[in-house]
């Protein structure tokens, strides 16, 4: 089993900047990709950002682009959601989502509880 918790959500005026951790422990595949999701009330979990195991491979969403930057630590461990210019529309709650690509258990998501991130003024 895989564990993963996030923190560093909270209230932040528009045009601030936050960064959201997240900390994964257990059977943990040697390939794999860490990521961020989102889900807005009302809508669909939606992808934010990923990142592989070596950092070699980035994916961002297109509403995030240019504003986000995700990371990993060299633990593998811990990724990161630097986030900055934020909008009132980035308000949601994110989630932590590891997924195994070996060929063991490949596709295999596990999520985290999630945190809540709200742009107010």
């Amino acid at each position: 089993q895989v564990q993963l918790v996030e923190s560093g959500g909270g209230l932040v005026q528009p045009g601030g900047s936050l960064t959201l951790s997240c900390v994964a422990s257990g059977s943990i595949g040697m390939n794999n990709a860490m990521g961020w999701y989102r889900q807005a009330p009302g809508k669909e979990r939606e992808l934010v950002a990923l990142i592989t195991r070596g950092s070699t491979t980035t994916k961002y969403g297109d509403s995030v682009k240019d504003r986000f930057t995700i990371s990993r630590d060299n633990t593998e461990t811990i990724v990161y959601l630097q986030m900055n210019t934020l909008k009132p529309e980035d308000t949601a709650v994110y989630y932590c989502n590891l997924r195994e690509l070996g060929p063991r258990n490949y596709g295999m998501d596990y999520w985290g509880k999630g945190t809540l991130v709200t742009v107010s003024s």
